[in-house]
């Protein structure tokens, strides 16, 4: 059975609400001092490339709607199988530059498909 596109932007965005929920009140410092946070965030992450692997090869015509997804699932890649070192600063300006639009699109498209 073929899975629902709506499913893999589900997963998305509960994925990227809650690496927003793990870093509330953090700064950089505090965040690259705690393995426990770093560690959730970045597996967050690999759900979040995941995700939108997957949804490449579902449906390429809405994957295609979601910006820097190849890039997504590179760094997905790279806190996966380590092909470059990522580094906590790293992460944290992804968590702060990247993942708010990415949140933003992943509602709206999930808003056209009629789920919110």
């Amino acid at each position: 059975m073929k899975r629902d596109s709506r499913a893999f932007l589900w997963d998305v965005r509960d994925a990227a609400q809650a690496i927003l929920s793990f870093v509330a009140g953090m700064d950089a410092t505090a965040y690259a001092s705690s393995p426990l946070v770093h560690s959730a965030v970045e597996r967050k992450f690999e759900i979040i490339g995941e995700a939108l692997s997957q949804l490449g090869k579902l449906d390429g015509v809405l994957a295609a709607r979601v910006p820097s997804l190849s890039q997504i699932v590179a760094f997905r890649n790279q806190l996966i199988h380590g092909y470059a070192v990522v580094n906590h600063s790293t992460v944290w300006n992804v968590v702060h530059d990247s993942l708010p639009p990415l949140l933003a699109c992943v509602q709206s498209l999930l808003h056209e498909l009629g789920e919110v």
